[in-house]
């Protein structure tokens, strides 16, 4: 595994949460109304995930989740140490993308959101926006249609946006990063774990779908 691919993502990810956060912080500095603030974050982050996938696809995938990851090495398309060097990335650039973000915005750089996501309902949101994610991913691999990644995974993460509960997350190292950011994208601790454990479940969920609409030629 090339250092110049593990950079890859760690910057990715850091871009990508840069995105999560600032926008987050922004849309409540512009407006007091909830679905507007929303939308602010969603538009900066679908715009971000099309420009990194773009960018660094041809550098590291980029996975920009350790569930993607995870995903590919259970499909053999990377080795044991290739993916812990993609995890330990992302989860590195999605801290360091919230202490940046913090800190533009004059906020302390490490400050734990009380944002509070627990209940039954969000839980059963991550596991399918999850599987969904995943799904996609796969289903185009399996039909040789990759290059459709940058369009139809920002499409999707919009999507989730307005169709779930709990905002998308879907992405653990994002989870994690969200911890340490006390504002309108920020999740408490607690709720941060039930959140992983529900992305972990839709990994296999979204395995398994994209398998059985897998067509042998």
């Amino acid at each position: 595994m090339k250092l110049q691919k593990i950079f890859a993502e760690y910057l990715a990810t850091a871009l990508l949460l840069i995105s999560v956060i600032g926008s987050g912080i922004m849309a409540t500095n512009l407006t007091d109304d909830v679905g507007l603030q929303l939308t602010i974050n969603a538009i900066s982050i679908v715009s971000m995930l099309y420009l990194i996938i773009t960018l660094f696809g041809p550098i590291s995938g980029p996975h920009l989740n350790p569930v993607v990851t995870l995903g590919e090495l259970f499909k053999g398309r990377i080795d044991g140490k290739g993916s812990v060097g993609y995890i330990i990335a992302q989860f590195a650039g999605g801290f360091s993308g919230t202490v940046f973000a913090n800190l533009m915005f004059d906020k302390p750089a490490i400050f734990q959101s009380h944002q509070e996501r627990t209940a039954n309902n969000l839980f059963l949101s991550e596991i399918f926006a999850t599987a969904g994610l995943i799904f996609i991913i796969h289903l185009l691999h399996d039909q040789n249609r990759i290059k459709l990644v940058p369009y139809l995974v920002p499409a999707w993460i919009t999507t989730a946006f307005y169709a779930t509960s709990s905002f998308v997350f879907a992405n653990p190292a994002v989870t994690f990063a969200r911890i340490w950011s006390d504002t309108f994208a920020g999740i408490t601790l607690h709720s941060a774990w039930i959140y992983m454990i529900a992305q972990l479940i839709g990994l296999p969920i979204g395995l398994v779908v994209a398998r059985l609409l897998f067509i042998r030629k």
